[in-house]
């Protein structure tokens, strides 16, 4: 469900009492904790119990599994995730109490009110170059809030309260949420059409990135990768408007004002350009914030990763078995780039599970023939999240479009039959990657306990 946001958002403190319908998610939870961080009074429900709302729990908040129209209780305000249906109770009754209901953007942007906020924005990306930043930040000695759409390796947690002014935010254009931030500056790591569902095509995609870069202060700045054609287009425009636009690329003279030498020696958390890309770009908007470039890469190299992104979840019967978020067609490019430089002399077997039925009748042969980069691919079926199936958009559209022969690539529609198909597939010294983002996160430690001794791997 898609909420408007409303012509004037308050300031977190002005909330009173919130509640969160569907707190569990990646931007709601760090919203919420945020505000807990703050003594701001908090509850909220979500389908399924886990250790994020464990978390919430301890930090203070009343966490329902489930939803009932009763939870939302004494709030003064219902924050609402975009995977939350019209007919869920929760939302049925603050409409019927004519209690303030919002959307998560508008969430975010009461937190960020009174701060200087970095917004980290792009289509790929944002998640990384989001925990490099505030990593980098504070490894300078910047303590920025920080709200990331992926848990930080090194604290476990997707947002803190910090005790400086700066909060740094990953900004997300699905919905168009990034149009409400008004930050002090921006970074955009790239502009790949994505999300079509909500913007119709590629050109009102692009043109949503202009808009965003047009709400940035004019006495702060913005941060482009000028490797994506969408991204350096997009600095050149901004540049011609006499505003301050940093440049970065990991090609040696490419004619950005940061290249691969800025990071020369620097070992970083994973291979691939991409993540190069994300680490410049932290870099760039670090120095711009007035910090030691010195001290700015020391954090860049002590970062240790977030969850989902290139994680790395164990290893069994010498196989070696990474989870990451990949869902677009160039994202499963740049991952698969990265695992292939981790795999070294071993093969590399992904497994990946197409995420909402739209962006695969639209991108599903892309993402197939993106997948033939590996030697053995595994499809499963369509992750629905907040959409209805369509018999005719499933895995198959994947699994057809693999240019590998077909004895190396199985549809699997069925998650749970995905480890077991993975553990006949693997064998010492290969690399097994699942991707996607929904629910193929749980593939990865099924198959490590199939691999162990005993547990029925092949």
């Amino acid at each position: 469900m898609r909420l408007p946001v409303p012509e004037e958002v308050l300031p977190a403190d002005r909330l009173g009492r919130v509640h969160f319908v569907g707190i569990g998610g990646a931007g709601l939870s760090g919203i919420a904790r945020i505000m807990l961080a703050r003594g701001i009074p908090v509850s909220g429900s979500d389908g399924v119990d886990s250790p994020t709302l464990t978390a919430l729990r301890e930090a203070g908040a009343t966490v329902h599994l489930g939803h009932a129209a009763d939870q939302v209780g004494d709030a003064d305000t219902v924050v609402v995730s975009t995977a939350v249906r019209e007919d869920n109770p929760e939302y049925v009754e603050a409409v019927r109490l004519g209690i303030r209901v919002l959307p998560r953007s508008a969430a975010l942007a009461a937190v960020m009110a009174g701060r200087r906020v970095v917004a980290v924005a792009g289509t790929h990306g944002k998640t990384t170059t989001t925990s490099l930043l505030t990593t980098a930040l504070q490894a300078a000695g910047a303590d920025p809030t920080y709200a990331i759409g992926g848990d930080l390796a090194a604290t476990g947690v997707n947002a803190a309260e910090g005790a400086g002014d700066l909060f740094v935010a990953e900004a997300d254009e699905s919905d168009g949420a990034f149009l409400h931030y008004s930050p002090h500056a921006a970074i955009v790591t790239n502009v790949d059409a994505d999300h079509l569902d909500q913007w119709g095509t590629p050109e009102a995609y692009a043109a949503a990135f202009d808009e965003f870069a047009d709400t940035v202060d004019p006495a702060g700045f913005l941060v482009c990768c000028v490797d994506d054609p969408g991204a350096a287009a997009l600095a050149e425009r901004h540049r011609a408007l006499g505003r301050r636009v940093v440049t970065v690329s990991t090609r040696a003279g490419a004619g950005a004002d940061l290249g691969p030498d800025a990071l020369a020696g620097v070992t970083l958390w994973s291979p691939g350009d991409h993540y190069l890309a994300d680490a410049l770009a932290a870099l760039a908007a670090g120095e711009a914030l007035g910090h030691d470039r010195e001290a700015l890469v020391r954090g860049l190299a002590a970062y240790t990763g977030t969850k989902r992104r290139m994680e790395r979840k164990g290893e069994a019967a010498g196989v070696r078995v990474y989870d990451s978020y990949a869902h677009h067609p160039s994202e499963i490019v740049g991952d698969l780039q990265a695992a292939r430089a981790v795999a070294g002399a071993g093969r590399l077997v992904v497994a990946f599970q197409p995420h909402l039925v739209s962006r695969t009748r639209i991108f599903g042969v892309a993402m197939g023939e993106a997948l033939g980069a590996a030697d053995e691919v595994v499809v499963t079926d369509v992750y629905l999240a907040r959409e209805e199936p369509d018999p005719a958009v499933t895995g198959a559209l994947v699994a057809d479009a693999v240019p590998l022969p077909a004895d190396r690539v199985a549809l699997v529609p069925q998650l749970e039959d995905v480890a077991p198909e993975l553990a006949r597939r693997a064998r010492a010294g290969d690399l097994v990657l699942t991707l996607g983002a929904g629910t193929i996160t749980s593939v990865g430690p099924r198959l490590l306990g199939l691999l162990e001794p005993g547990g029925g791997g092949g």
